[in-house]
């Protein structure tokens, strides 16, 4: 396999991953929505397992850090494009 053809398997494999991904996404934002609909933020700390809300913070802070620096990136990328 040639170097151009691996790269377009990387791009095909990164293209289905994205749209898993999306999927994915939107079900953790449902879900969320749901909790944050029954539940009020007082009876979620109240009542909830605090371990399983640091987990869950966690993992969202994770998700946000890393699509910040992907939405920065685009911005740059998209500034570059119109200063041309």
């Amino acid at each position: 396999m040639q170097a151009g053809e691996k790269k377009q398997f990387e791009v095909s494999r990164l293209v289905a991953d994205l749209s898993a991904l999306k999927v994915e996404m939107l079900s953790a934002q449902y879900a969320m929505d749901r909790v944050r609909l029954q539940y009020s933020p007082q009876d979620i700390i109240a009542y909830g397992d605090a371990q399983t809300l640091k987990r869950v913070i966690t993992s969202c802070a994770a998700i946000h850090q890393f699509f910040s620096q992907i939405q920065a990136q685009m911005q740059q990328r998209e500034e570059g494009r119109s200063g041309e």
